[in-house]
């Protein structure tokens, strides 16, 4: 019998999910796992070793050329042949993004996560400096936390409520990188809301609040400011929709 594969450690999720030679015109599509982007962002990106590499991701160094040599693959056939790369999946686990002052909640317990500022939905994903986070069981809210987030840009976010145990996320504007990794985190995710964060959660619960399928920055424009985009917090200027 095989052992069992060890997850390797990644940092946080990427910020942008996909990638093709052109939007209508993509032959094929090649997904690459999480494992195997993390190797091309340190080895390639960050100019690490390979032993580096692995011990970032806490494996032996002959997995992480494996892994790589994968990568590397999938990247040339995407060249080459004019793939479309989905990164999705992978044998991994999240490095820790998350304070100890984020209490554990139980197997019972529901975790809906709130992108927060004064008492209201924070509009802008991408550049939320905290959440509330609400615990639930049998229906009703039995505990209330406000933290502080660790990461810039919507890749660390998506981590940072993965590792914080949010089941749900409800929020105001969020792009579709963000989106993806929600789907990744298996986070349920309710985009596009406004007002009282509290109000929010009550209706959450009623089964009243609006689960919107396309909630990006479009969807509250008249919160923005004059050239806002929601691309700015950090990780390169993009505007919330386009990944």
């Amino acid at each position: 019998m095989p052992r069992p594969q060890k997850t390797r450690r990644i940092c946080c999720y990427p910020d942008y999910w996909s990638f093709a030679p052109d939007q209508d015109k993509a032959n094929d599509m090649v997904t690459m796992s999480l494992d195997e982007f993390e190797t091309i962002r340190l080895i390639d990106h960050q100019g690490k070793t390979q032993q580096q590499c692995a011990d970032e991701m806490n494996v032996a160094r002959t997995t992480v050329t494996a892994i790589y040599d994968s990568a590397r693959k999938k990247l040339a056939q995407a060249l080459v042949e004019g793939r479309r790369i989905v990164i999705s999946g992978g044998n991994y686990t999240l490095d820790n993004t998350v304070s100890e002052e984020v209490a554990q909640k139980g197997k019972t317990i529901m975790r809906i996560a709130v992108t927060y500022e004064n008492g209201q939905i924070f509009q802008h994903f991408g550049r939320t400096e905290m959440f509330k986070l609400y615990d639930v069981a049998d229906g009703k809210i039995i505990s209330e936390q406000l933290v502080g987030t660790d990461g810039a840009g919507h890749g660390a976010l998506a981590g940072f409520l993965k590792n914080a145990q949010a089941d749900v996320l409800i929020c105001g504007g969020i792009g579709g990188g963000a989106q993806m990794a929600m789907r990744e985190a298996g986070i349920t995710l309710y985009g596009g809301n406004s007002g009282s964060a509290d109000e929010a959660v009550r209706a959450f619960l009623a089964q009243t609040l609006v689960h919107n399928d396309n909630p990006t920055c479009d969807h509250h424009g008249h919160e923005h400011a004059a050239g806002h985009s929601c691309g700015d917090h950090g990780c390169g200027s993009h505007s919330c929709g386009n990944h």
